[in-house]
């Protein structure tokens, strides 16, 4: 396993069940960076920490995830530390797929909740085949690399037991280097409400992937009021479901957020903290 280490508290029943977890990784050098991958109507979202390990947060519906990932990666760079796949939705897991094929993964991280899909059951077997770790995490969990953490703010017990998957989403708030990210799956004003009331002020994240590829039914004004950050991505492609909508837009409209980035008209979004500073950079990417 290139670049990872791995240190595990408590209890580990195979590989797919963990009771509380601590990730450690080994330390190289770096600047963190985030790419919002344009995979078309799905989300997928890299994070390079400081120390050069790489998480990939769900892959987009197909193969183009891979196209993307190598525009950022390059030809060579063939690894990536951390798969996490917000809830088991085709337009988020798929392309793991195809990855797969391509790139080595040190390890899965999931909710716990499975689908019966051919592509899902495709993919349980290629990860059981390559003898990658699956390990779920809920609601409280950690993970650690050097100054850098994930902490799953959500689902918790009551909330991965829902008929509804996207209430299942694993939601993370990610600190590297100067930058607060959040990324929040496909929740609805449900969830947000339950995350403002148990965390408040503490969602304040200076990047917010915006939830559903911003459906009516999220990004309630409470709850952008709380994360209140300076950049707001929308991960987005043609679609049947008017994704972004009028309504959401029109509340983003309303906050003091900079700028509200889509992959859909901006492509393969980077940001970057450099000197104190946010820094973005949209369609041709500068690695």
């Amino acid at each position: 396993m290139k670049n990872l280490s791995w240190v595990i508290f408590l209890a580990l029943v195979g590989l797919d069940l963990l009771v509380w977890q601590q990730i450690i990784f080994l330390d190289r050098s770096g600047s963190p960076k985030i790419y919002f991958l344009d995979v078309g109507q799905g989300d997928s979202t890299l994070v390079q920490f400081p120390t050069g390990v790489q998480i990939l947060t769900d892959a987009g519906p197909s193969k183009k995830v891979t196209v993307e990932l190598e525009k950022v990666l390059g030809e060579t760079d063939r690894y990536i530390d951390l798969a996490v796949i917000t809830h088991p939705q085709l337009d988020h897991f798929n392309g793991f797929n195809e990855i797969l094929e391509r790139y080595e993964v040190g390890a899965f991280i999931v909710n716990g909740r499975g689908v019966e899909l051919r592509e899902w059951e495709n993919l349980i077997a290629k990860i059981k085949e390559k003898k990658i770790p699956v390990i779920i995490l809920t609601a409280g969990d950690k993970i650690k690399n050097a100054q850098n953490k994930i902490n799953i703010l959500s689902p918790d017990q009551n909330f991965i037991q829902s008929g509804e998957l996207n209430d299942t989403s694993l939601v993370t708030k990610i600190e590297t280097g100067n930058l607060k990210i959040l990324l929040t799956g496909d929740i609805g004003q449900n969830l947000e409400k339950y995350l403002v009331q148990k965390f408040g002020p503490a969602l304040k994240a200076d990047i917010l992937k915006i939830p559903h590829h911003g459906s009516k039914y999220s990004s309630s004004d409470e709850f952008l009021k709380n994360v209140n950050p300076e950049i707001a991505v929308i991960e987005v492609g043609d679609n049947r479901y008017g994704h972004p909508t009028e309504e959401t837009l029109a509340r983003l409209g309303k906050t003091d957020i900079l700028k509200v980035l889509r992959t859909d008209r901006d492509g393969t979004i980077k940001t970057v903290a450099e000197d104190s500073r946010l820094k973005f950079f949209s369609a041709q990417i500068d690695k």
